[in-house]
């Protein structure tokens, strides 16, 4: 049996499908999709270059279960994935405590919020009883009221992942 190969679209030129691409075979086993005419393909070794097409990575992706990335994906940066993280770990909390556990200023962080909300990686939580920051204090309930709390969507869960994969394959 051969095994599926996997593709992941470099986040240094995201290549959409109008460009010509070409690939690049990691020592992972995966093929990192750049622009042709990328400036990081210059520095990569060309015996690990490869010839690929868009169909070639539509037929792979049909086959397999894995759900492709949404292309807002390219829209996000560390920060954004810091802010989803805290999200998967902390639960549901709003701007200010996020703010402050990131270091970031309160403006960055609302106008963040409200992207990441607008992206579809995170939603508002309509007003109900919730348990008060899962992880840190424990058995805490309070009624969510003042301010404007968001909480992880699948799609969110889908970018950590997408995320930590990436860093795990260009070894940050």
């Amino acid at each position: 049996m051969v095994d599926e190969l996997t593709y992941k679209i470099a986040k240094c030129c995201t290549p959409q499908e109008s460009d010509a691409i070409t690939g690049y075979f990691k020592e992972d086993g995966t093929i990192t999709i750049h622009d042709a005419m990328c400036n990081a393909v210059q520095g990569l070794r060309t015996e690990r270059l490869l010839k690929v097409t868009w169909d070639e990575i539509r037929r792979t992706e049909a086959s397999t279960d894995a759900v492709p990335l949404a292309p807002e994906f390219a829209e996000l940066d560390e920060t954004d994935y810091f802010i989803l993280k805290h999200h998967q770990e902390f639960g549901m909390d709003y701007s200010i405590v996020v703010a402050e556990a990131l270091r970031l200023p309160l403006e960055e962080m609302h106008q963040r919020h409200r992207k990441l909300r607008e992206l579809g990686g995170l939603k508002r939580v309509e007003r109900r009883v919730i348990h008060y920051r899962k992880n840190i204090v424990k058995g805490k309930w309070i009624k969510h009221r003042n301010h404007t709390y968001y909480e992880l969507t699948p799609q969110g869960k889908m970018w950590i992942e997408a995320f930590e994969n990436q860093q795990n394959s260009t070894g940050i």
